[in-house]
């Protein structure tokens, strides 16, 4: 059983120290230290409540990793079993790439890089953030961005690993795979044109688009262009994300037009 998942920000080395200080200020969180034998493994760290100081500050949902090459995102899942559900996952077409102990990573039948950990008894979702202005935000979506003809499997494949809902977007070439509202992260399958190539990048649920767009922009981000109800960004180090209308709270897309 999936009981949380972790959306990891993969970014080439040269830039790794851009991405943290420009995903930390943008989420509300700060870093953990340096882990691995090169120092290419960082948690981003919910801040305390304010309010409750006294409080200890919700669970992490969001890691960072130094990559080679031009890096993007990927999803880990934290579950009851690794042994089993790294079994299930190649039972139902995922390929092993490496296994250690508490770590196995798989590739998707498209494709798709993911890990599966431990779960290690996180159960409290960090609240949106809010910016300067008043415009909240919440990075809660691995967009995995699929080739046409790895599409129909790819949604197969995440719908059964994961037993979440499945279902089609309101626009044809996007399809959520929503977990339960206790999880942190929800994945959102697009699929790609004829020329597109497999890889996978974050999104985040604004309430105010257009204002976050400005706060992203004073840390560093730059904005590349606009869709039907997104906005696509490039961060400091050079990785593209998406701005989304949608509720930060419920993750709930506007009824219309809508990526999900």
């Amino acid at each position: 059983m999936i009981r949380w998942a972790y959306a990891f920000i993969d970014r080439p080395r040269d830039g790794f120290s851009r991405a943290c200080a420009f995903w930390t200020a943008v989420t509300g969180t700060h870093l953990s230290e340096l882990r691995g034998a090169d120092g290419e493994f960082a948690t981003l760290l919910p801040h305390a409540p304010a309010h409750a100081p006294a409080h200890a500050p919700a669970d992490a949902f969001v890691k960072a990793q130094a990559v080679d090459g031009p890096g993007g995102a990927h999803l880990d899942l934290a579950v009851d079993d690794l042994a089993a559900t790294a079994r299930e996952a190649r039972g139902l077409g995922a390929a092993a790439v490496y296994a250690e102990e508490g770590l196995e990573v798989l590739r998707s039948p498209g494709g798709q890089l993911f890990c599966v950990v431990p779960w290690a008894g996180e159960t409290s979702r960090p609240a949106p953030v809010a910016a300067p202005g008043g415009a909240t935000s919440r990075l809660d979506q691995v967009c995995l961005d699929v080739t046409p003809d790895s599409y129909d499997r790819e949604v197969a494949f995440w719908a059964a690993l994961t037993g979440w809902d499945s279902r089609a977007s309101a626009l044809a070439e996007f399809h959520r795979v929503q977990p339960p509202p206790d999880l942190p992260v929800r994945l959102l399958l697009q699929r790609l044109g004829p020329d597109g190539r497999t890889g996978a990048h974050l999104d985040l649920a604004c309430s105010d688009p257009d204002a976050v767009r400005a706060w992203h922009e004073s840390h560093g981000a730059a904005f590349v262009s606009r869709g039907a109800n997104w906005l696509v960004m490039r961060d400091p180090a050079g990785g593209t994300y998406c701005l989304t209308g949608r509720d930060p709270e419920t993750g709930t897309p506007p009824s219309r037009g809508s990526a999900g």
